[in-house]
């Protein structure tokens, strides 16, 4: 009887979520680049380069969301970028999870100070 497997068997390891990781990490930059944009184009046709002028561009409801939503986008790719990072090249078991843990735990008191921050203008 022949053997029809032609080549070695491949066992696949490592980062290997491919499109929806990559598709994540292109919607997130978008994001985040429609909000860098947004900023420049205020910073740039403002009068009013006080804190005072700032705080007020940060007063409003919409912005407040936009740059909610832009920072979620942002621990999201760094999320899924350090990941990658901690599964590809961190060979323990048990390093990876901690480091994984670790920025898990970091990107949500990120997140949590960001709030904060945001709804205190």
């Amino acid at each position: 009887m022949a053997n029809n497997n032609i080549g070695p068997k491949r066992m696949v390891v490592g980062a290997h979520y491919g499109l929806k990781d990559w598709l994540a990490q292109r919607i997130t930059a978008v994001v985040m680049a429609v909000y860098t944009f947004t900023l420049l184009f205020s910073f740039l046709s403002g009068q009013n380069f006080t804190y005072e002028g700032w705080a007020g561009m940060f007063a409003h409801q919409w912005f407040k969301l936009f740059s909610l939503v832009t920072f979620a986008a942002l621990f999201f790719h760094a999320w899924v970028g350090l990941r990658d990072i901690w599964m590809d090249y961190v060979k323990s078991v048990g390093l990876r999870l901690t480091l994984q843990m670790a920025t898990i735990v970091w990107l949500l008191v990120c997140a949590a100070w960001t709030v904060q921050i945001l709804w205190s203008v």
